[in-house]
């Protein structure tokens, strides 16, 4: 789920929560979000919340806009604690979930994340965005079957790339190849220029030993982009299995320089020149 669509539904919220806006101060504010301004936004609804002494429930709503300014300028604790005063008050309110699950994110916690998009979800049903991301992050957190199940969930309301991907790589860990691939293509035909769709698939073909196939799928990924060091790896080592040796280090010295550390080991085994 991308921070675009975050935007979205956190400054929709922000600003249709539902109260008039008679404090100038806090327009100030609300203008200087819009300016990405977010440190003399934080000041300014501290401000706000500070007069406020937040004796009216919607006082609150000033809680949860300083809580997204928190989040845009990487202040991630404070955020979360003013998610807390906020929640306290606004149970109900999914938003403030989302933004909750999209801090987690950023720290590494995919274990509070999916608990976050739970609530969210269950707050929002109809939401198959939610259902889509949750997935997404079972994939990470090697939760495949539990990925399949929400993957699978959504998969006949709305036809999209990242879902197809993400379900090929819950089915390919479930040891179901051949479902795999057909999520794969079914990926590609729908946006031909989604480029991880065809590294899961080389990368897929590297572990069947399928060196030929995986070579097919990488060809195309370097046609979308011809500096995608991720297919210089993979493609390199397809290469040296095949024993085209001198295409393949090349290859690997490239995806190498390009900060992929794992050409290391395959150019120190069979590209010993290289380090002559």
């Amino acid at each position: 789920m991308t921070k675009f669509f975050m935007s979205l539904v956190i400054f929709f919220f922000a600003h249709t929560i539902g109260y008039s806006q008679s404090n100038q101060l806090e327009a100030k504010a609300d203008t200087l979000m819009d300016q990405r301004k977010f440190e003399q936004a934080i000041d300014l609804y501290s401000a706000v919340i500070k007069a406020s002494g937040l004796k009216e429930k919607s006082d609150f709503r000033t809680v949860y806009k300083r809580a997204i300014a928190y989040y845009y300028s990487e202040n991630f604790d404070l955020s979360l604690k003013d998610l807390d005063v906020f929640i306290d008050q606004y149970p109900q309110m999914s938003q403030a979930y989302i933004l909750r699950s999209f801090i987690y994110g950023q720290t590494g916690e995919l274990e509070k994340q999916v608990e976050s998009i739970d609530r969210a979800i269950e707050l929002q049903p109809e939401n198959f965005e939610l259902v889509k991301w949750r997935g997404s992050i079972q994939v990470q957190r090697g939760e495949y079957a539990k990925a399949k199940t929400d993957l699978l969930q959504i998969r006949g309301l709305m036809d999209d790339a990242e879902l197809e991907t993400n379900l090929a790589v819950a089915y390919y860990s479930l040891e179901q190849a051949d479902s795999a691939f057909q999520c794969i293509n079914k990926s590609i035909e729908l946006e031909a220029a989604y480029e991880p769709a065809y590294l899961y698939a080389g990368s897929f073909c590297l572990e069947l030993e399928q060196y030929q196939r995986g070579i097919e799928y990488l060809d195309l990924a370097l046609l979308l982009n011809s500096e995608n060091a991720s297919a210089w790896l993979y493609k390199g080592m397809a290469l040296i299995q095949l024993k085209r040796t001198d295409e393949g280090c090349r290859l690997l010295t490239k995806a190498f320089n390009a900060g992929e550390d794992d050409a290391g080991d395959y150019l120190k085994e069979y590209c010993y020149e290289v380090y002559k």
